[in-house]
């Protein structure tokens, strides 16, 4: 397949997945949050529409102009994580738009949405068939782009360490306030905290704050937000959390459903937002950085990535064309 071929797939695929019908998405939502409890409708819906969103032909043809086009195909490995729902999908786009076969090894959290979307995407374009795998075992690839926890990053690491590869660790996000927030940008700001129930990457898992910031105005215009406690998992990551900081005589503010607490850690728990007067804002540690600055993500856009938004920041494509 040409470039142009295989862009104008995925942008069938944008418009397919934005106009699913909705008794075909009742039943898709409905398996994927049997298999997984965190994928609820609504957190489904988010990212369907996230990809929807850059899934454009005309976003895809200018991403895709800026890196050389290779005809030399390579098997890639991907080892997708299951964090979120669908979180493995750019680095499937970006190994089929640079024209190489995808070994896919899917998180056991997230089969049925990804299974979806190739089977969509093979609908529209039957010839992306003989490009996809899915696999248990990355032994026959040519090159690997894996993504897991500090733990399963130093075995990624040592396995593939004679194949070209990209190898993902644990990330959080922080929101820098200066206490001049409007009331608009602090709601948003609570989409950056809740959205996927906090378990994401770009979700913000911490705040820098002015000494002496007052929470209340935040906590009252995330009252919105008090949906995320319908959720059985969430709430029992927000009554343990909420027992640990009582017992221990933590201080802390509590909503009813998210606690917030000063602790110099990055990565806070569930249902727990960190708090400090200061950090270290250059951490490898920090996926995104919310805030009014000119270099950083405007409130409530953490999980709405554009296609150069690579994960750890480093150029996936780049990477594949490379090869």
């Amino acid at each position: 397949m040409k470039l142009s071929e295989r862009i104008h797939a995925f942008a069938e695929l944008g418009s397919s997945l934005h106009s699913i019908e909705p008794g075909e998405k009742e039943v898709l939502y409905r398996h994927a949050g049997n298999n997984n409890a965190w994928f609820t409708p609504e957190q489904c819906d988010l990212a369907l529409k996230g990809i929807s969103k850059f899934l454009i032909k005309d976003k895809l043809e200018k991403w895709a102009s800026g890196y050389p086009v290779s005809n030399d195909a390579k098997k890639v490995g991907v080892v997708m994580a299951g964090n979120i729902p669908l979180v493995g999908f750019h680095d499937l786009l970006c190994v089929l738009i640079s024209g190489h076969h995808l070994a896919a090894k899917l998180s056991s959290q997230d089969k049925v949405l990804m299974r979806y979307v190739v089977e969509q995407l093979v609908k529209i374009e039957p010839r992306f068939k003989d490009s996809i795998s899915f696999v248990e075992r990355l032994n026959d690839v040519d090159a690997v782009i894996a993504t897991g926890s500090d733990n399963t990053s130093r075995y990624f690491e040592y396995y593939f360490r004679n194949k070209p590869h990209i190898i993902r660790k644990n990330r959080s996000s922080v929101a820098v306030l200066t206490g001049n927030e409007t009331n608009d940008q602090l709601t948003a700001l609570g989409k950056d905290v809740f959205s996927y129930f906090g378990l994401g990457c770009r979700n913000v898992s911490k705040l820098i704050v002015p000494e002496g910031y007052d929470f209340i105005r935040m906590l009252d215009l995330w009252e919105i937000y008090h949906d995320v406690a319908n959720q059985h998992k969430y709430v029992n990551n927000y009554d343990y959390n909420k027992s640990i900081l009582l017992v221990n005589r933590v201080p802390h503010l509590d909503n009813g459903f998210v606690l917030i607490t000063e602790n110099s850690a990055l990565v806070s728990p569930i249902s727990v937002l960190y708090y400090a007067n200061s950090g270290d804002l250059n951490s490898d540690k920090i996926q995104c950085i919310v805030g009014s600055g000119n270099n950083y993500v405007p409130f409530g856009k953490t999980q709405e990535p554009e296609l150069t938004d690579y994960a750890d920041n480093v150029d996936t494509l780049k990477f594949l064309t490379g090869l």
